[in-house]
């Protein structure tokens, strides 16, 4: 004698018989898949933030970096990835000014380092 399979409810699951969500309402789903993401991505950003941070200080110097990070600096990171996320343009501006930003740097740890070799003997 076969068995026949019992139907599922069709309260729990979608139009083409999809693996059954949390909520029947598709709004609660979408609010409850975008905590999700939303919280795992920003684990995950700070784990990579702190691995490129721990190259070049303490751990517990890039922690506290990562963890403590200010309203305003947090504002203007979003801010710029917001930039960078609606267009090519957009996304080339954020990309030059970020290009800029390490030219800078680098420029002035050379000049820094030209400094200390041309560095006055005290002669007058």
């Amino acid at each position: 004698m076969a068995r026949r399979k019992s139907s599922p409810d069709p309260d729990r699951l979608g139009k083409s018989g999809e693996k059954p969500l949390p909520s029947s309402n598709p709004i609660t789903n979408m609010v409850i898949a975008d905590i999700v993401m939303r919280g795992a991505s920003v684990m995950l950003r700070q784990r990579v933030e702190k691995g490129l941070l721990t190259g070049q200080l303490a751990k517990e110097q890039a922690t506290r970096l990562v963890e403590q990070r200010g309203a305003m600096t947090t504002l203007a990171l979003w801010g710029a990835s917001r930039i960078a996320t609606r267009s090519p343009l957009g996304l080339a501006l954020v990309a030059g000014g970020l290009a800029a930003k390490v030219f800078y740097d680098r420029g002035k740890r050379l000049e820094a380092k030209r400094r200390t070799k041309k560095a006055p003997t005290g002669e007058s």
